[in-house]
């Protein structure tokens, strides 16, 4: 990296981190109560994660990166949490839900990560809309400005994408 890039990369680091940290506290807030992984440990990890590649073209570039970044550590964090050692499938629940307790997140996230991963070799945009606003937390507005799209086009991908990924994984589990 050459001096100008790395003294603009300091100087652009604290607003895009208020952002990612904004986005991370959106899409954790979503999470099941007890999660372990925290919305600043999951900006910091994302951060690093995107330190192996710099060299990002624009904002939309970087927020593809971002959160490409957000889901495959939401993702192998899921897969840490269902090994044996972990506590295996096991969940917390307090006694008084216990008539209500439903699966554990990390099942899900592995279902839509590994469905996703289908979507994206069959449409890669659908794909990266759904880890925009899934695994980010981007608004239709916003996903679609980092995809060059329109908002209604972003919004009927995602109705696209939604309907894809539900019957993916829905057969899935039915295996």
């Amino acid at each position: 990296m050459q001096p100008d890039e790395l003294q603009s990369t300091e100087q652009l680091l604290p607003l895009v981190y208020a952002e990612l940290r904004r986005l991370a506290a959106h899409k954790m807030a979503g999470e099941n109560p007890g999660q372990t992984l925290q919305p600043t440990a999951l900006v910091h990890e994302a951060w690093l994660k995107l330190g192996e590649n710099r060299q990002w073209r624009n904002r939309n570039h970087f927020f593809a990166s971002a959160a490409e970044a957000m889901r495959r550590i939401l993702t192998d964090n899921a897969r840490r949490k269902l090994r044996v050692r972990h506590g295996g499938g096991q969940q917390r629940v307090d006694l008084e839900d216990c008539a209500t307790a439903v699966d554990s997140e990390a099942d899900h996230i592995l279902a839509v990560s590994d469905a996703l991963e289908k979507l994206a070799r069959l449409d890669p945009q659908r794909a990266e809309l759904v880890k925009l606003r899934y695994f980010v937390g981007l608004s239709f507005a916003e996903a679609a400005e980092v995809l060059g799209l329109s908002e209604p086009t972003a919004k009927r991908y995602w109705s696209f994408a939604r309907a894809w990924l539900y019957e993916e994984i829905r057969a899935a589990q039915q295996d």
